[in-house]
């Protein structure tokens, strides 16, 4: 498993208090704002974007850049490895 997304499925279980969750309960490509993924809201995007910058460093500035990053898993990891490798 790829570490940079075991990582953050870690985080988002801390961050977002997910405590019923475990890492294996989450997919990679899941969607995370949709009910047949995670589910989550409006609020859990602000603690996202709080995990990019306490965990990896990351501003998120541009709101259609939010949009794209936190659709899945995976998209929260190619996100910050781009960001990362800028």
């Amino acid at each position: 498993m790829d570490s940079l997304k075991e990582d953050l499925k870690k985080q988002i279980i801390e961050q977002l208090n997910l405590e019923d969750l475990t890492v294996a309960d989450i997919a990679d490509d899941a969607l995370l704002f949709n009910d047949q993924g995670l589910g989550l809201d409006s609020i859990d995007a602000l603690e996202l974007i709080v995990l990019l910058e306490k965990y990896h460093g990351i501003q998120l500035v541009n709101p259609e850049e939010g949009k794209e990053a936190f659709k899945s898993v995976d998209t929260m990891a190619a996100y910050i490895r781009k960001r990362k490798a800028a």
